[in-house]
């Protein structure tokens, strides 16, 4: 068997709470293979968005670690870091986050401009994924222009931009009505499926959870894959 893409060794994650530390993440341990899916779901304030934020090198774990793609995001400089997350990590969250001002383009393109010297042929890879996410006919638009659904199926486009191997997704269905919901997972597995990459979503949606061949479940204050 090939080396895992992503290697998550017991990892421990508390927070102060008052005059105590709550610990949210107890032993979390989990692999995955190039290509693979998974779904995490738990009620909510079980630490779902907490992995992701580690799995993101968007915080640091207490103790444990994280490997994706051989490199332990937490061994790198600041820049080491900014660039690895840029380059490796994708993110679609509940909430769009798109800028208001930009138009679906620009939005797409906007995770290329941290790093100048890699912008070749980027706007013709935005291109390409705004057709594929079906919104040429909306490339000029803004935001505000934009259903629920379309300006999430834009923040997917933008996720993918660079070509990422761990695609995260927090609540990406979270926002928006159930057909609509629908639509944008058909999406993101049909994307995932043509960039072989790794895809973690965390939901709340059984009905979207359902459709991973892999799920991992917060039981009482374990991870644990189900059924």
């Amino acid at each position: 068997m090939n080396s895992p893409i992503l290697k998550v060794s017991d990892i421990h994650k508390s927070f102060r709470s008052g005059s105590s530390m709550l610990e949210v993440l107890k032993g979390v341990s989990f692999t995955m293979q190039d290509g693979e899916s998974l779904a995490i779901i738990g009620p909510s304030g079980s630490g779902k968005s907490t992995l992701l934020h580690l799995l993101g090198a968007l915080d640091t774990a207490d103790s444990g670690s994280i490997e994706i793609a051989g490199k332990d995001p937490f061994t790198l400089t600041e820049l080491e870091l900014a660039r690895f997350r840029n380059r490796v990590i994708g993110f679609v969250f509940q909430d769009h986050h798109l800028l208001p001002q930009y138009s679906v383009l620009e939005n797409v393109l906007v995770p290329t401009l941290a790093f100048p010297d890699d912008r070749d042929g980027k706007e013709a890879r935005a291109r390409e994924l705004i057709e594929r996410v079906g919104l040429t006919g909306r490339i000029d638009h803004r935001p505000a222009e934009l259903s629920g659904g379309e300006r999430q199926r834009v923040a997917i486009a933008r996720a993918l931009i660079n070509r990422p191997q761990l695609l995260l997704c927090d609540e990406p269905t979270g926002n928006l009505d159930q057909e609509t919901g629908r639509t944008v997972g058909d999406l993101l597995f049909e994307l995932h499926r043509e960039a072989k990459n790794l895809l973690i979503v965390v939901t709340h949606s059984l009905e979207l959870a359902g459709r991973f061949p892999r799920r991992l479940a917060f039981q009482g204050d374990r991870l644990a894959e189900v059924a």
